[in-house]
C-alpha cells in the first residue's frame, strides 16, 4: 500500500487520470498552496490531490461554478466552509494532479494547469496549516474481465452519442483516429467528456476496475443517446475542453 500526504484541493467537480484541469486560484488558502508547490524543483512533479465535494455539503464559495471572488474574505481558514470534520464533506476517492504550469498574476492570484495522474483514497484530512492536506492511499487500476471488448462497444456508443448531441450535420466530431484504444484511457476519457452530473462522474471514478466503469458507461451512453434522439434539437458542444475551475 502506497500512501502519501499532499495538499488537498476540494472542487465541485471530478478529476480523472489523464485529463487536464485548468484552475483560477484567488483564495488565500489556495494561493498559499500554490506558493508552496512552487518551492518544488521544476524537474520534480508538483502534486496535489483533487477531491469532489459531496452534494449539499459546500457552505462557502470555494468550488467550481462559484466564481464570484468579490465577496470572498481575503483570508479564510483552511477548512472554512467544509464543516467541523472536513473529511466527511468530501468524496473518499479523488485524483492526484500534477501542476505543469503555475503562473502568478500581478494581483497575487494564480493561473494553474494540471493533469490528473493517479486515483487515490482519502484517509484523513489535516487543517492545522495554511491549507488543507490529506493522507492518501494510491489505488491501482485493475482491468477486469472483457475490458477490451467493452472499450470497443463504449467507443461505438460514444460516437453515436456525440453525433446525437452535436447534431447530424456537425462535421467537427471526434473521429475514430482521435480516440484511444487502451480500455482504461477510454473509460476515463468518456467519463470526463460525456455530459454527466458530479455524483455520476464520482461513481465512475471510484469503480473497482476498468471493465466495471466501461459497463456503466455503455449503459449511460445508450440511455442518454435514446433521450437525445427524442429532443427536437441541441446546439453543438465541445466534448473535450474542460472549463476553468475557480476556487
Amino acid at each position: 500500500m502506497t500512501t502519501a500526504r499532499l495538499p488537498l484541493f476540494p472542487l465541485n467537480a471530478v478529476l480523472f487520470p489523464g485529463l487536464v484541469l485548468p484552475l483560477n486560484v484567488f483564495e488565500e488558502r489556495y494561493r498559499a498552496m500554490m506558493r508552496e508547490l512552487l518551492k518544488t524543483d521544476e524537474d520534480e512533479p508538483r502534486r496535489f490531490a483533487v477531491v469532489a465535494i459531496r452534494d449539499g455539503h459546500e457552505t462557502a464559495p470555494t468550488g467550481a461554478g462559484m466564481p464570484d471572488a468579490v465577496n470572498v474574505p481575503a483570508e479564510r481558514g483552511p477548512s472554512d466552509g467544509f464543516g467541523p470534520d472536513p473529511v466527511q464533506t468530501f468524496h473518499r476517492v479523488g485524483c492526484i494532479a500534477d501542476a505543469a504550469k503555475i503562473r502568478e498574476r500581478p494581483d497575487g492570484s494564480f493561473e494553474v494547469l494540471a493533469t490528473g495522474t493517479t486515483r487515490v483514497k482519502l484517509l484523513s484530512v489535516e487543517a492545522s496549516g495554511p491549507f488543507l492536506t490529506a493522507e492518501l492511499e494510491e489505488l491501482d487500476e485493475e482491468t477486469g474481465e472483457e475490458a477490451g471488448a467493452l472499450a470497443e462497444g463504449v467507443l461505438r456508443a460514444f460516437r453515436s452519442y456525440q453525433k446525437r448531441l452535436a447534431g447530424a450535420s456537425e462535421r467537427s466530431l471526434t473521429t475514430g483516429a482521435d480516440l484511444p484504444d487502451d480500455p482504461s484511457v477510454v473509460s476515463y476519457l468518456v467519463a470526463a467528456a460525456a455530459v454527466l452530473d458530479v455524483p455520476t462522474r464520482q461513481r465512475l471514478l471510484q469503480a473497482p476496475d476498468t471493465a466495471t466503469r466501461l459497463r456503466e458507461e455503455l449503459t449511460l451512453l445508450r440511455a442518454e443517446t435514446a433521450v437525445i434522439r427524442h429532443l427536437p434539437s441541441l446546439p453543438a458542444v465541445d466534448l473535450t475542453r474542460a472549463p476553468t475551475h475557480p476556487n
